[in-house]
C-alpha cells in the first residue's frame, strides 16, 4: 500500500467520524426539542382547558371537562359574571388598588433604592441587611403582625388599608439599588459641578436612565397587586371593598349558586389573567435591558 492510498482512507475515516458526530447531534438536538415541545404542552394544555370551558355549559363541562372544543359554544358565564354578580364591583375595586400600588411602588421603591446605592448616611449597611432579610421571610407569617398594625393605626377595612401597607416592597428596592450601582458615578458628579442637587440628580437624569428597571418594577408591581390575596382578606371584611381575588375566591367556593359553576369559575379567572398578560407581552422587551441607557466611564 502506497502512501497516497493510506492518506486517502485516513481521509475517508475522519470524514465519517466527522458525520457521525453530527448525525449524533442532530438526534440529540431532535430529542431535545421534542421534550422542550411536550413540556410547553404540559404548561399550555391548561389554560387552554380554562379557555374552552368558560364557553362551555355547565352540563357539557360537568361531562367533558377537559375537552378542548365546546360542542355547544355559550357565553352565559360571562353573562352571569357581568350581569349577576358582583364581578364589576370586584374588577372596580381591584383597578384602584392596583394602579395606585403600582405608582406607589415605582415611586417609593426608585427612591430607597438611590438612598440606599448613592446617599451615604449612618445605619445603611443596617438597613440593606434588614431589606434582605424582610425578603426571606415568607409573607404569611407576616399576616397577623401586619392585621394587628393596621387595625392599631385604625386603617382595618378601609382604602388606606389596603393601599398604604402595599406601597414599598422590598424586591423592588432590591431591584432599584442594584441598577442605580451599575449607573457611573461621574454622571452624577458632572451634575453636582453644574450645580445640581440630590433631587434634580434624581428626577432629572438618574430616573430617566433607570427605564428598563422601572418598567421591569411596574410590571412586577402590578402582577403582585393585581394577583394579591392574603393582604386583602386581613385588611378588610367590608362587601364594597372586596378584591377581584377574593371575590374570585368566595366565588370558587360556590357563592353564586349550586352546582359545580365550572365555566363561571374559569371565565372569572380568564379575565383576571388577561391584564397581566398583556402588560407582560407589551414590555417583555424592555424588562431589565441593562444596556439602555448605560453609560461608560
Amino acid at each position: 500500500m502506497n502512501t497516497s492510498e493510506a492518506s486517502g482512507r485516513h481521509v475517508d475515516h475522519g470524514r465519517g467520524r466527522t458525520a457521525g458526530r453530527r448525525a449524533r447531534l442532530r438526534v440529540s438536538r431532535v430529542g431535545l426539542y421534542l421534550v422542550l415541545v411536550v413540556l410547553a404542552l404540559g404548561y399550555v394544555f391548561p389554560f387552554l382547558i380554562n379557555i374552552a370551558t368558560s364557553f362551555k355549559t355547565e352540563s357539557e363541562a360537568t361531562a367533558d371537562p377537559l375537552g378542548l372544543i365546546p360542542r355547544t359554544f355559550s357565553t352565559a358565564a360571562y353573562a352571569k359574571l357581568f350581569g349577576a354578580s358582583d364581578f364589576p364591583l370586584w374588577m372596580r375595586n381591584s383597578v384602584v388598588v392596583t394602579v395606585v400600588v403600582t405608582a406607589g411602588r415605582v415611586l417609593f421603591d426608585s427612591m430607597a433604592g438611590y438612598a440606599l446605592a448613592r446617599i451615604p448616611f449612618r445605619g445603611r449597611g443596617v438597613v440593606y441587611a434588614l431589606l434582605v432579610a424582610v425578603m426571606s421571610v415568607p409573607g404569611v407569617v407576616l399576616l397577623i403582625p401586619k392585621f394587628l398594625v393596621i387595625n392599631q393605626l385604625s386603617m382595618y377595612d378601609s382604602w388606606a388599608g389596603l393601599i398604604v401597607p402595599l406601597l414599598c416592597d422590598a424586591a423592588g428596592v432590591f431591584i432599584m439599588k442594584g441598577f442605580f450601582e451599575s449607573i457611573p458615578a461621574s454622571v452624577e458628579e458632572q451634575a453636582r459641578v453644574d450645580g445640581a442637587g440630590t433631587w434634580r440628580i434624581f428626577f432629572s437624569i438618574v430616573l430617566p436612565m433607570s427605564v428598563p428597571s422601572l418598567v421591569t418594577i411596574t410590571i412586577l408591581s402590578f402582577q403582585g397587586s393585581w394577583n394579591e390575596l392574603s393582604h386583602f382578606i386581613v385588611a378588610s371584611r367590608s362587601f364594597g371593598l372586596v378584591t377581584l381575588t377574593k371575590g374570585v375566591a368566595q366565588l370558587s367556593a360556590g357563592s353564586l349558586g349550586q352546582g359545580n359553576q365550572y365555566p363561571l369559575k374559569l371565565g372569572a379567572a380568564l379575565i383576571m389573567t388577561v391584564p397581566v398578560a398583556v402588560l407582560f407581552f407589551i414590555f417583555q422587551r424592555r424588562i431589565m435591558d441593562t444596556t439602555s441607557g448605560a453609560v461608560k466611564e
